[in-house]
């Protein structure tokens, strides 16, 4: 056996003499056409883009830390064929980058509801709040009065905009809720999930909230209807699934509330793909899809029949959310990236950021660089790897090139630094050779065993374009992100900036700024 390995050990050593690439990289004259193109393309962002953003986008890919980009990009130049290290994922052709610092007020490695509230909201939150400041404190239901902060989708509403929420979670969960919830726990779904003192103090579920606090948002999709229907009531998809029913103990249903309030304003409610993609954008002011009873499904597991893709519910939202002349602001979360890490999933996780990627290409068609200001990035990051010097075009869900020097046996590239996917078989690691470790729902090995992977602590990317995208430079607190937003589009407390003497609208100045405020 071990002669076995050292000759197996040998042939990879052999073929990595031999590298694969293409033949045209071997010139130097390839690499240096590539970085003046490179260099020709970035001098024309000299002038930079300085119109008032009548839209704003923001692509959330909810635990999309760096490595995450990068495998992602690596998958999908190979699923077209390519080794993938080159490819150019749609963020990577944003032109300003930034790193934002996602801490939250009591946490170094933070969560996702903290740090929803930063990038929404503005304001640092203690981990696991929503729409709160750091004043509340998580599950006390008396601490949320008095500390409640707005979100951006709020201010651009107030603005005359029309605002939509697009998810890949359920429409309650952490990342879409702090855009209209003021809640000290991001568990409570519904009142299901609320304890009885809560309730009885007069905090609100999160369902309940995205139909009472801003009672008109234009759009919203994503999963999460069980949490909308009366406890015990059978799911329209799923019928006599005791887990998919209605889980409200008060007996509302939310879903035909919404229906009668909204019945004189061209409202359609949806739960299916068909029921979607037939939908006349122009006959539709107001739209809510909730199209499984938890979270959606993985993009590699979704039934294509009958639940829509990240990218269709993107199209249909924007084309809703442009006929607005004022403009409009859309939030968009790859939520599901986050669970395929937490579940040690990675395959599940990068082709979710990769469908993420497909969407913001669909958004960039349907919108303009000259008016929409558009952001990609991440909550947190993950304790996601991969390494081990493999070679060129080598599949991201692939082994390394080598055997471990110390056990002898074949690793995977991919690896976690802590989770589910911890093995030890007879005392000693888990020979993945024997395993299909590029199966959908293989668990990459990880150094630690847990039930569910960690976020990482990490810095994450921001991508821009659009008006005023330069001011996302450098390294900023992750609070930064929709005050540039609003500043751009000169909403919430950043409208004095843009009307001149004249009343046109204008952006003056950041130093007349300062002295304003």
């Amino acid at each position: 056996m071990t002669a076995l390995l050292i000759i197996c050990f040998c042939l990879i050593l052999g073929s990595l003499g031999n590298p694969q690439f293409p033949e045209q990289e071997k010139d130097p004259k390839f690499w240096n056409a590539w970085a003046q193109r490179t260099l020709k393309n970035a001098l024309t962002l000299q002038e930079l883009n300085k119109n008032k953003a009548k839209n704003l986008i923001l692509f959330l890919g909810d635990g999309m830390g760096i490595p995450t980009v990068t495998a992602a990009r690596i998958l999908k130049g190979q699923l077209n064929g390519q080794s993938g290290e080159e490819t150019q994922l749609e963020m990577d052709k944003f032109p300003f980058v930034s790193l934002s610092k996602t801490y939250n007020t009591n946490a170094q490695v933070p969560d996702s509801a903290g740090t929803a509230t930063a990038y929404l909201c503005g304001v640092k939150a203690n981990e696991g709040t929503l729409g709160v400041s750091a004043a509340a404190v998580r599950s006390q239901c008396n601490t949320t009065q008095g500390n409640e902060v707005t979100s951006i989708l709020k201010w651009a509403k107030d603005a005359g905009k029309s605002v939509g929420i697009v998810t890949t979670t359920r429409v309650n969960h952490a990342t879409p809720s702090a855009a209209y919830a003021h809640c000290v726990d991001r568990d409570w779904y519904s009142d299901n999930e609320m304890p009885v003192e809560a309730l009885q103090a007069g905090c609100k579920d999160i369902a309940r909230q995205l139909f009472e606090n801003i009672p008109n948002i234009d759009v919203i999709m994503g999963g999460g209807r069980k949490y909308m229907f009366p406890k015990n009531m059978s799911d329209v998809e799923y019928p006599n699934i005791l887990k998919h029913s209605g889980t409200r103990k008060d007996g509302r249903n939310l879903v035909q509330e919404w229906v009668d309030r909204m019945k004189d304003k061209k409202n359609h409610y949806v739960w299916n793909k068909t029921q979607l993609l037939s939908l006349n954008p122009n006959n539709v002011d107001y739209l809510l899809g909730l199209f499984e009873p938890g979270d959606m499904m993985y993009d590699l597991e979704r039934n294509t029949e009958s639940d829509p893709s990240l990218t269709e519910m993107v199209d249909v939202a924007i084309k809703i959310l442009k006929k607005n002349p004022s403009g409009f602001y859309l939030l968009v979360e790859g939520g599901r990236i986050d669970h395929g890490h937490h579940e040690g999933k990675a395959k599940q996780a990068l082709h979710e950021a990769v469908e993420m990627d497909r969407a913001i290409g669909r958004a960039g068609l349907l919108t303009s660089d000259h008016e929409t200001l558009t952001i990609v990035t991440a909550d947190h990051s993950h304790v996601f790897s991969f390494g081990g010097y493999t070679p060129r075009g080598n599949t991201i869900f692939g082994l390394a090139p080598m055997l471990s020097d110390v056990d002898q046996k074949p690793f995977t590239s991919i690896l976690y630094g802590n989770g589910p996917g911890y093995k030890v078989i007879n005392g000693a690691r888990e020979n993945v050779s024997a395993v299909d470790y590029k199966g959908n729902n293989y668990q990459a090995q990880a150094a630690v065993p847990l039930n569910a992977e960690t976020h990482g602590g990490e810095d994450v990317a921001v991508f821009a374009k659009g008006p005023l995208a330069h001011l996302l430079h450098g390294v900023h607190e992750q609070n930064y992100i929709p005050h540039v937003m609003a500043y751009a589009a000169c909403i919430g407390e950043y409208r004095e900036h843009c009307m001149s003497p004249s009343g046109s609208a204008g952006l003056r100045h950041p130093t007349l700024l300062m002295h304003s405020l």
